[in-house]
């Protein structure tokens, strides 16, 4: 099959730090050209994979001090794609909605696979305007904000089952990776860890919208003797750093659409504790792979009882359900689909 992968250019593929779509735009595309398939990537100069790869800019846009206004350069990429939309059997795009006017007017099979959160009331009326448009979502808690879309399947996040090796023995600290803002819960993480009594490293970035919350809320709480503040990490210093962990603290507050570290960390064996919120008991099963919890109360119990659960059911679990090959099938079901079926009619995952 013919597949054009069409993916944000503010990352490289995959990113070099943080970036959550970027890195399963990368894992898509690599297991579609290991079974066989035929892959263009529409992406960042400075990606790298074993597909054919289409430089849209010379490197990734949050790392070039001279981009202005990402929105051009991801303009200028769809008139690339529009004009070699006739070379694919389908496009799948992992840009929100701004192709949206322009493949109305393509007559190829395409889908776009969200990313982000749903619930902004903005978004409403774009998706009624477009509610033709064929959407896959990435956990069915994730579609409830626009339940009237066109959905075509919902397909978990994969990983390569080699990306992360198993660790059978924690190494006495919790873990928080991710992003530090107020809906990520690191203040609440914090909180778990100094009242358990447990040191906790917090592996994370700093975005420039969320530098004064950074600054004014979470800096003086990483003052803690418990508390490691190591900052923004890569793809290499994940495994050891989750793998290691007791349990990862997933306290977030809001809808989290799918929660790629929660798998990360079932990689490498490690429990997640994480908060009753968005995706979290889709991908988390509660007493096997981890404790969802409702506050910090339940989640410093959480704690206490992390040694019931078993490392290496969360690896399996993780290889039953989260594998990068596993995706790839869910996608290439869906791209079948849509190429045989217009009416294809939408699902949700068990």
């Amino acid at each position: 099959m013919r597949i054009a992968q069409v993916a944000p250019l503010y990352e490289s593929i995959p990113p070099k730090y943080y970036g959550g779509t970027e890195r399963i735009v990368s894992y898509l595309t690599e297991e579609l050209m290991n079974q066989g398939h035929d892959v263009t990537l529409f992406a960042s100069g400075d990606s790298i994979t074993s597909a054919r790869l289409y430089p849209m800019v010379e490197q990734a846009l949050r790392l070039d001090r001279h981009c202005q206004d990402p929105v051009a350069h991801h303009i200028l990429m769809l008139d690339n794609v529009a004009a070699l939309a006739s070379n694919f059997d389908i496009i799948h795009f992992h840009i929100d909605y701004l192709h949206f006017p322009l493949v109305r007017a393509l007559h190829i099979p395409h889908v776009t696979t969200l990313h982000g959160r749903l619930d902004i009331p903005d978004l409403v009326p774009l998706y009624q305007r477009f509610r033709e448009m064929l959407v896959v979502s990435i956990s069915n808690d994730q579609r409830r904000p626009l339940s009237f879309a066109n959905w075509q399947d919902t397909v978990y996040h994969g990983l390569p089952e080699r990306l992360y090796t198993f660790h059978p023995q924690p190494n006495n600290y919790l873990a928080f990776i991710g992003r530090i803002s107020p809906e990520k819960g690191v203040d609440r993480a914090i909180e778990i860890a100094i009242r358990a009594g447990m040191e906790i490293r917090i592996a994370a970035k700093v975005d420039k919208a969320d530098k004064e919350y950074f600054e004014d809320q979470i800096k003086p709480l990483l003052a803690h003797p418990l508390v490691h503040y190591i900052g923004e990490i890569g793809e290499k210093e994940k495994n050891e750093f989750l793998g290691q962990a007791d349990a990862l603290l997933f306290p977030v507050d809001w809808p989290e659409p799918f929660g790629l570290v929660m798998i990360e960390a079932m990689a490498c064996g490690t429990p997640v504790i994480a908060y009753r919120r968005g995706s979290v008991p889709e991908v988390i099963q509660n007493g096997e792979t981890g404790f969802i919890v409702e506050n910090v109360d339940q989640a410093l119990a959480a704690v206490k009882r992390i040694s019931e659960i078993s490392r290496l059911c969360c690896r399996q679990v993780f290889e039953e359900r989260f594998s990068a090959r596993r995706m790839a099938k869910d996608y290439l079901e869906v791209y079948q689909a849509i190429i045989q079926t217009p009416t294809f009619q939408p699902r949700l995952v068990g």
